[in-house]
């Protein structure tokens, strides 16, 4: 699992397997969110196997699916919710973390400025320069 550290409160990561989902309790996660909807690659386990362990794990779960259908903004105002209603740090996947990121980004519209976000996904790896123009609004 490569853990990209976005700041104190969010960390992304590509696929993970239910396995990972003890090593992320240790680390001291709170909530996992998955982007990832199933059935994109064979070899990806289920979201509910991954939901289960983190249930069994105490760590709560959010299933909020990036597609290819796209952001919208029901998907930031669910990622948003995630976050804020978190009692710790929280850990979001998808296939390579980019999704992830960019709901991370584009959920902190108005609460940072643009180039905090796009700063502190750089930091982590992630280019969300893109965004810059949808990252100045609240």
């Amino acid at each position: 699992m490569d853990l990209k550290r976005i700041n104190d409160h969010v960390s992304v990561a590509g696929q993970i397997q239910p396995e990972d989902v003890a090593t992320l309790k240790a680390l001291g996660f709170t909530a996992i969110v998955n982007n990832r909807p199933d059935g994109e690659a064979p070899d990806q386990p289920a979201g509910a196997a991954i939901e289960a362990a983190a249930r069994a794990a105490g760590l709560a779960y959010h299933a909020i699916p990036l597609g290819r259908e796209g952001v919208n903004p029901d998907l930031v105002d669910r990622t948003r919710a995630a976050l804020e209603g978190s009692a710790g740090p929280v850990f979001c996947f998808c296939r390579s973390g980019t999704r992830s990121t960019t709901l991370w980004a584009l959920s902190q519209a108005g609460a940072q400025p643009a180039e905090a976000i796009i700063a502190q996904a750089a930091e982590a790896g992630y280019d969300m320069s893109h965004l810059a123009g949808y990252l100045g609004r609240g």
